[in-house]
């Protein structure tokens, strides 16, 4: 309890700083909402821009701007070899 009276919420995950906690055993974060923003983003890119630009341009643009969407906050995140293979499809997979 709160010294206002209120409870507490139980959650499975926390958003701090645009980073989302889960709830673990150990420290764990989601990278679920950096992949789908990291899409949304290259998408919209991608759709501004179209064919209207070259591939360099494109590439140019979704490393300075949806690359650091998608790697905000994992310096303090754990990271295994599975979520650092999810990271690396995404990036892959546009």
């Amino acid at each position: 309890m709160l010294t206002s009276g209120q409870s507490l919420q139980w959650v499975d995950q926390l958003r701090y700083l645009g980073v989302f906690i889960v709830r673990s055993v150990k420290f764990k974060c989601s990278l679920d909402h950096a992949k789908r923003n990291f899409f949304r983003s290259s998408n919209s890119i991608s759709g501004k821009v179209g064919s209207a630009a070259s591939e360099e341009v494109v590439l140019h643009l979704i490393k300075t701007k949806c690359l650091p969407v998608l790697l905000y906050g994992l310096e303090v995140c754990y990271l295994t070899k599975a979520d650092q293979r999810s990271l690396d499809f995404a990036v892959i997979r546009f």
